[in-house]
């Protein structure tokens, strides 16, 4: 694999999970999840949401293969499926229409439901699942593990400043990021669809 094909591999992975994870949209959830906590707090809260997140989306990068073929799921099936579920994430990211989540008692919110299901939901590990199904070689397994976990810096650098953040571009500017990332979502989720179509017809 040429060091251009990583690249554009890690580049993928990369603003796949950056849209259907939304560092921007966290920033409100994180704030409103973690309110009257000491900044202390705010910091441990942050590292062990994006933990939790990255041990799933892992766990699923390393097994989702084998409990796809142990179950019996092609993978333009699985393509189809995620598409379908991706198309229904950005229209949420499009619409605002996407539930807010409370904070339950006696439950560490950076374990539900920041960890998961907001950062390491059903599209991330979709996406993850897919895009391990391209991997053939060690340099492709490098870029994937590279993106997962630059993502997953992003993530916690936007959650750890979310404060400043949010001072700075204000509620407007989460939203107009949140739609942008939808708009690619939706691209995305239609581009997996077609390809499935293309793989079932091929196979006929």
């Amino acid at each position: 694999m040429s060091s251009h094909s990583e690249v554009k591999f890690f580049i993928e992975v990369f603003v796949t999970l950056f849209v259907i994870m939304d560092p921007p949209g966290t920033i409100p959830l994180f704030l409103s999840l973690t309110s009257g906590r000491t900044h202390r707090m705010r910091k441990r809260l942050a590292w062990q949401a994006v933990l939790v997140s990255f041990f799933v989306i892992t766990v699923f990068a390393l097994f989702g293969q084998s409990i796809l073929n142990y179950l019996g799921i092609t993978l333009p099936a699985m393509q189809a499926a995620g598409g379908l579920l991706l198309l229904l994430v950005a229209l949420e990211l499009l619409t605002g229409k996407a539930d807010d989540p409370v904070e339950t008692s006696n439950v560490n919110v950076a374990l539900v439901p920041l960890g998961t299901p907001l950062l390491a939901g059903p599209g991330a590990i979709v996406a993850t699942i897919v895009f391990v199904r391209r991997v053939h070689e060690v340099t492709d397994a490098l870029a994937l593990a590279a993106g997962i976990v630059a993502v997953h810096l992003v993530l916690w650098l936007f959650m750890r400043f979310s404060v400043v953040i949010i001072r700075v571009i204000k509620d407007s500017g989460v939203t107009l990021v949140t739609r942008i990332a939808g708009l690619l979502l939706s691209a995305i989720a239609v581009q997996l669809v077609a390809d499935a179509v293309t793989a079932f017809v091929k196979g006929a």
